[in-house]
């Protein structure tokens, strides 16, 4: 098992997304939660055992490029962000509805 720093893992996961599709697939013990860029599936394995003690069964990840946008017609681009979708085992559940202040 790799070891990672507090301060890698806490780097690692940014924020949980809650979407539409977040919220439906979380029926079937499933957690998304944006993370960085350059953060592997072990990493981030890893830091959602560590940070929320719980068993993590499988991690898959999705890079979203950012979207082209027109402002006052310029073109801008909107930032990408990477995605991970996280199983947890039966029984275990993240509340991911409370504030950190």
């Amino acid at each position: 098992m790799n070891k990672t720093s507090n301060e890698r893992i806490y780097e690692i996961i940014r924020s949980p997304l809650v979407s539409e599709k977040s919220t439906f697939i979380s029926q079937f013990n499933y957690y998304v939660f944006k993370v960085s860029p350059n953060s592997t599936k072990m990493e981030i394995k890893n830091a959602v055992e560590n940070i929320f003690k719980v068993e993590v069964k499988s991690v898959n990840t999705l890079n979203q490029k950012g979207k082209k946008k027109r402002f006052r017609g310029k073109v801008g681009v909107r930032a990408g962000i990477k995605k991970a979708f996280v199983k947890l085992a039966e029984g275990q559940t993240i509340d991911t509805t409370v504030e950190v202040k």
